[in-house]
């Protein structure tokens, strides 16, 4: 009896203080129905940004803002919506990037593919990958867990073993160090400057070596995390160079070619293996470009073009597959003559023209994009004026 007796006495001191808060105020739905609507609107894409919020009732006739969101924009409309509507709150919501990491705000992946999950566990979905060398914003820690955000704006968990916190000035040394990126489809850190000595690591098409000097045909590099070995400098071009390519449509096929028959992995973006969209935007990588991670995102960005008509489209175009041209799940690099080069199983060339052998029923062309008219608009960055690579930020 005493306990029921607590009970009822808490549900009408909560009743009460609810009464009291929503008599001045609109309904305690119809705000969070707003704070919906709002979240929406201020992040459509949940991969590039966080907005987790939710507005808490308490016995105390005033609402506790609860969540996380790395946009200090978002959290101000957020509170105003609060004050113009004159609603008491304690403001708890927790603002990106966290206190606990100190002046540790950015990193550089360390392995030569470190891998990024949806959430902060060994068994969760892999979403994407960051080569050695990337730059990586840091926005929380839990457990052993990092949650980052790499350059084409992506969010996810990485392992500590996959990357080295560093602080803005240490980044800012790291953009104006003598950098390479690694130029083959895949090699090894030595530790002596020749072939015959033990390996340090591997690595793969895209990582970024720091450079310290060049002895008898190698660079001698130094890792992220601090290990120190030879690449053959034959393998590499500087980042100067790299940075400053001009895209050209045989160098985007040529080394998509090189790829040939290599594996499909769901969140792969390396050349180790790759889903559809990371095989894509490692191919322009390659070139100095930085593409939205997903194809669905991927989809979105670059000149639209007519694909009716085979005419229309030229090698290097961008073709989309899905359900409809909301629902985009599959992406490949247009070659001509109605070939394209994706990854579905394997690395392949398959054909939208129905009369071609090649060509599969099972995927639907919705979209198709060109690049390189659209080089540093949204989504589409090229390295050298991205400001996590650029010294001129």
């Amino acid at each position: 009896m005493i306990n029921f007796h607590k009970k009822f006495v808490y549900l009408i001191l909560f009743l009460s203080a609810g009464s009291a808060l929503m008599a001045q105020t609109k309904s305690y739905l119809t705000l969070s129905y707003e704070l919906q609507s709002l979240q929406k609107q201020l992040v459509p894409d949940k991969r590039v940004a966080i907005l987790n919020v939710k507005f808490v009732d308490t016995l105390q006739a005033q609402i506790v803002v609860k969540g996380e969101t790395d946009l200090p924009s978002a959290k101000l409309q957020i509170i105003q919506l609060l004050k113009d509507n004159r609603i008491p709150f304690v403001d708890s919501l927790r603002l990106l990037p966290d206190a606990v990491l100190g002046d540790k705000t950015w990193a550089l992946a360390t392995l030569s593919v470190s891998n990024i999950r949806a959430l902060p566990d060994d068994a969760s979905e892999l979403v994407s990958q960051a080569m050695m060398g990337t730059p990586l914003k840091v926005l929380d820690f839990t457990g052993k867990w990092y949650r980052i955000q790499t350059p084409d704006q992506y969010i996810g968990w990485m392992d500590p073993a996959g990357l080295h916190l560093i602080s803005l000035t240490e980044l800012d040394q790291w953009k104006r160090s003598t950098r390479f990126m690694f130029n083959s489809i895949s090699g090894y850190v030595y530790d002596a400057p020749n072939r015959r000595g033990k390996v340090v690591s591997d690595l793969v098409l895209g990582d970024l070596l720091e450079v310290e000097s060049k002895v008898r045909g190698f660079l001698k590099i130094r890792i992220p995390d601090g290990r120190y070995g030879y690449v053959r400098k034959s393998d590499c071009i500087s980042y100067n160079k790299w940075s400053n390519l001009e895209p050209k449509v045989g160098s985007i096929l040529s080394v998509a070619s090189q790829m040939m028959g290599f594996p499909y992995l769901w969140g792969g973006a390396s050349s180790k293996a790759a889903d559809c969209s990371g095989f894509v935007k490692l191919i322009f990588y390659s070139q100095g470009i930085i593409l939205a991670r997903d194809a669905s995102q991927q989809a979105r960005y670059g000149e639209s073009l007519d694909f009716n008509k085979l005419d229309n489209l030229q090698p290097g175009d961008l073709l989309f597959f899905g359900s409809s041209p909301q629902r985009i799940s599959h992406v490949g690099i247009y070659l001509g003559k109605g070939d394209f080069i994706h990854d579905s199983g394997r690395v392949l060339i398959s054909s939208i023209d129905p009369s071609d052998p090649k060509y599969s029923p099972v995927r639907k062309n919705q979209v198709a994009r060109r690049i390189f008219n659209s080089l540093n608009t949204e989504g589409i960055v090229r390295v050298k004026d991205h400001p996590w690579y650029s010294t001129k930020y």
